[in-house]
């Protein structure tokens, strides 16, 4: 694509060079850029890519966009084009946008944030207009979905807008109609997701989480990057009963719809029973009230399907399809229910926050005839402050739990655990530390009598386990199953 095409709709621009060449890709990855490629330099929190412009060059970067203006004194090559930008990260999002055609412009975006949620609401919302016979496209914190078959799984939440862009493209030449996606704070607050227009914007709820010097500095900051949202959307639904939720409403630049349980909403559950594998609840359908069923337990799981219903409904959908979807949905690593042949209750979530923790203990806690037994840690290079409240919270509700490693990335796995243990003392709850989580995992099973519930919190669906910057094969269905076996012998 010619290179004043691909700067269309970017403003304050200044360049130095040829603004006639061919660019053949987009790059914010020294190592990605091919001949002919526009190399945009991104200042991230570890990595300043204004520190590789020569190595991009010297992979045939043709163009070099930079926010730093200092960084492009030292390039000597005149054949190089050199562009300046008051900010590259916009840069990256708009010329993403230019070179696949603006491929967002030919679906309709639904757009999910909030601190949980996202992702089994998406799933939902899939399910339901797949049985309605719609082409839909699903981008989330688990994977890439085109028309019902996963592309590739996913590395983060919501992907970086080349990527982003790309994706869109192919479905278009699917000819996908809706697009479901999450849409991360970090996507917002980085402007991964900018000059996108969504058809609808759901926020499902707030609490902490993300906080650290790599994503959000306290919760004000956080809740600002997701309100970004409803500054590009058509009209959105929010959480009535959340706090934060609830000041969406009057907060939001675009028409909001509310849905809740214990406070007036354009959509209310009521008459709810919850069991330890599913939800059960009365909502209205035009002028009836009829109930709903949700394969995935706990109150949590009601509001997520309130929010479908209100999506499903505005686009015109039968409400037989959509109960039907809801009742026969299922998430990888959300409430997951892991058969074996020891006939043990296992099972996979990701609550990896404190409310998500509490939520998910509660939900199976009430229903569990036996012993909750909670298996998690948490995660290394995010926010500390939430360990020993997680802590607190595991003692307080399960009936023993066992603390172990997450993903502990840089940080030492034991300094983690010694900081949800802080919390656990708290409380009265019996617990134990076994620092490698698939022996912990063996520990509970072994424990384990078929009255029992095992909770392996915080992976979810995730199939490694991060260690010192490396990924190492970790999916915990593969590992109860060989547990299982190890135990048949």
């Amino acid at each position: 694509m010619e290179l004043k095409k691909l700067l269309e709709g970017l403003e304050g621009i200044k360049v130095k060079g040829n603004l006639d060449v061919d660019v053949t890709g987009i790059a914010n990855d020294s190592r990605k850029v091919k001949k002919g490629s526009l190399f945009i330099a991104i200042k991230g929190f570890d990595v300043d890519g204004h520190k590789f412009i020569e190595s991009a060059i010297k992979n045939g970067a043709s163009t070099i966009m930079v926010q730093d203006e200092e960084a492009l004194k030292n390039v000597k090559d005149e054949n190089v084009t050199l562009i300046a930008v008051p900010n590259t990260r916009i840069a990256l999002a708009v010329t993403a946008q230019n070179f696949f055609g603006n491929p967002a412009k030919k679906l309709k975006l639904i757009g999910i944030t909030g601190t949980k949620g996202k992702t089994t609401t998406t799933f939902m919302i899939k399910e339901i207009l797949e049985r309605a016979g719609k082409k839909v496209g699903l981008i989330g914190t688990i994977a890439v979905y085109i028309n019902g078959k996963k592309l590739e799984d996913a590395s983060r939440t919501t992907p970086e807008s080349i990527e982003l862009q790309e994706i869109f493209a192919k479905m278009v030449e699917e000819n996908v109609e809706y697009v479901i996606m999450e849409v991360s704070s970090q996507s917002l607050k980085l402007d991964r997701v900018y000059g996108l227009n969504f058809d609808i914007g759901i926020f499902t709820n707030f609490s902490e989480d993300h906080i650290s010097p790599k994503e959000h500095p306290d919760m004000e900051d956080y809740f600002n990057s997701k309100l970004k949202l409803f500054e590009m959307c058509k009209m959105g639904y929010t959480n009535v009963d959340d706090l934060m939720g609830n000041k969406v409403e009057k907060l939001a630049k675009c028409p909001i719809k509310t849905y809740g349980i214990d406070n007036h909403a354009t959509l209310i559950a009521k008459d709810i029973t919850i069991t330890n594998t599913y939800a059960d609840f009365k909502v209205r359908f035009g002028d009836r009230n009829e109930r709903v069923k949700v394969g995935i337990p706990g109150r949590f799981s009601v509001y997520n399907a309130l929010v479908a219903i209100s999506v499903a409904l505005n686009l015109g959908i039968d409400k037989e399809i959509i109960k039907q979807a809801l009742e026969e949905v299922r998430v990888p690593g959300r409430s997951e229910l892991v058969k074996n042949k020891l006939g043990l209750n296992i099972m996979i979530d990701y609550a990896h926050s404190p409310e998500s923790l509490e939520n998910i203990l509660s939900a199976v806690k009430e229903y569990t005839k036996g012993k909750v037994i909670s298996v998690f840690g948490c995660g290394g290079d995010r926010d500390s402050g939430k360990r020993p409240i997680m802590g607190e919270i595991s003692g307080r509700i399960a009936n023993y739990t066992i603390i172990t490693s997450d993903n502990p990335r840089t940080e030492d796995p034991q300094k983690i655990i010694n900081q949800i243990e802080n919390g656990i003392k708290k409380t009265k709850g019996k617990y134990e530390c076994i620092e490698n989580r698939r022996e912990a995992i063996k520990k509970a099973m072994k424990m384990a009598n078929k009255f029992d519930l095992i909770v392996l919190a915080g992976k979810g669906h995730e199939p490694y386990q991060e260690i010192n910057g490396e990924k190492h094969p970790f999916d915990e269905r593969v590992i109860v199953r060989e547990i299982i076996a190890e135990m048949e012998k």
